[in-house]
């Protein structure tokens, strides 16, 4: 099993998480998070006064697969959240060593 973190812009959320159920996907986690990369903010207009914002509003997605789904996965989202601009996002791929549903104590693929 594999977790997959992407963090993308906003405007993709609905058009990535559509992508991804329409794949089969079940299930997944989804946190509004601030952050920068090469970009290292942006400058906007405020009331006429600029202001150097340093942390860029992004949306992370976590899920949990089986290492079947990975690449589908992957290739969904990189497909989805794609734009073309500074900006765009990261995927992250990190194994997972077990999953255990509380509710059944199932583990492993079942429990995911």
């Amino acid at each position: 099993m594999k977790k997959i973190e992407a963090i993308i812009k906003q405007v993709k959320l609905e058009e990535v998480k559509d992508a991804l159920v329409m794949a089969g996907i079940q299930g997944m986690t989804i946190t509004e998070v601030q952050g920068f990369g090469r970009q290292k903010g942006h400058v906007e207009l405020y009331r006429g006064s600029e202001v150097e914002v340093l942390f860029v509003p992004k949306i992370k997605i976590e899920l949990v697969v089986p290492d079947s789904l990975v690449e589908k996965v992957v290739q969904t989202i990189l497909e989805k959240a794609y734009t073309g601009t500074v900006g765009d996002g990261k995927i992250f791929i990190i194994p997972v060593e077990e999953a255990i549903r509380i509710r059944t104590k199932e583990k492993g693929e079942k429990a995911i």
